[in-house]
């Protein structure tokens, strides 16, 4: 039902790009529109990934550069059945994390130096097994075309008041059709892209929460970065909000409700679901390293080789080295 809901909203979407086009150019204005919509999606299919990462200067780890880091998304891949996909780490304060790629084989997860300096590893462990599900569900593809469009919808009716009711194909609604098109239709590319945001955070919250074995862990990351973000402005993300709805928190500043303009679901009630699931019954609790697939011997991390500290253990920070690298 999500993929046949998610082809809807992004054939809406192409939809209303053609008709951002009729009313700035007509006929002719609504075929070169629809072209445009094709290169779009066409480009963002082989690239979207990569201006993504670029646009928020994400830097690839390894086992090498993130120890802890990278053998914790390599355990929960091998626990998903998935791929091992590249891994980011991007330098912002602010608590946060995305997925990105065209399908799992080519899929990048990447993580703020805020989300991995606040949250305990067990709450780590939930964010990146909530991206992890994006890639699982190919919810990445659908998140990265649409910004694009999304975008480029916006960027059409800024054009329509400088091209819009001149020559042959004028559009047949004069100024009104200008303004429609300057107005109305970006506004409208907006609901789409909330509409595909939010319809797919409730199935990655779950699937997440069955890949760490632990919805409790994923509840209290989700109260800690939607607790932080709104007082931490990042200002990559504010100078693309077409690409707030692929994290896993909204991130642009002050953005807290769940009405119709939210890029996500409200997240007292994204944690209500989680905690349901918990009450549920079957978790095994803590997230632990040693389940990963094997791996060559690594070099003892700070709490004895785990990507988890024993229970009873100080949190990282006290008087020791964090476990990111």
């Amino acid at each position: 039902m999500n993929q046949i809901k998610t082809a809807m909203l992004l054939a809406g979407m192409t939809a209303l790009f053609m008709g951002v086009g009729f009313l700035i150019g007509g006929r002719g204005g609504m075929m070169i529109a629809f072209l445009i919509a094709l290169g779009t999606n066409l480009f963002s299919y082989w690239n979207a990934d990569k201006l993504v990462l670029r646009a928020y200067n994400a830097r690839e780890v390894d086992e090498r550069t993130a120890p802890d880091f990278y053998r914790m998304v390599a355990a929960l891949a091998a626990r998903a059945e998935l791929p091992m996909p590249r891994v980011y780490i991007v330098e912002n304060d602010q608590p946060n994390a995305f997925a990105t790629g065209r399908n799992p084989q080519n899929a990048a997860v990447a993580a703020t130096t805020g989300l991995l300096a606040r949250l305990t590893p067990d709450e780590v462990a939930g964010v990146m097994a909530h991206e992890l599900a994006h890639v699982q569900n190919r919810d990445t593809l659908t998140m990265t075309v649409t910004a694009t469009l999304a975008g480029a919808i916006s960027m059409l009716g800024n054009f329509a008041f400088f091209f819009g009711g001149h020559g042959e194909n004028r559009n047949p609604l004069g100024l009104i059709g200008v303004l429609v098109a300057t107005l109305v239709a970006p506004f409208a590319a907006m609901i789409v892209q909330m509409a595909i945001s939010r319809t797919r955070e409730y199935s990655a919250d779950r699937r997440g929460a069955e890949i760490c074995g632990n919805p409790r862990a994923l509840a209290s990351a989700l109260a800690k970065i939607a607790g932080t973000s709104g007082h931490t402005v990042n200002l990559d993300a504010e100078r693309n909000p077409a690409t707030a709805h692929m994290f896993i928190i909204n991130p642009l500043n002050g953005q807290r409700m769940d009405g119709l303009f939210s890029t996500h679901p409200d997240t007292q009630n994204r944690i209500d679901a989680l905690l349901s699931m918990e009450a549920e019954g079957g978790f095994g609790g803590s997230f632990l390293a040693p389940r990963a697939a094997p791996q060559a011997p690594a070099r003892p991390g700070p709490w004895g080789g785990s990507s988890v500290p024993p229970r009873g253990r100080g949190r990282p920070g006290q008087g020791r080295r964090g476990p990111w690298g």
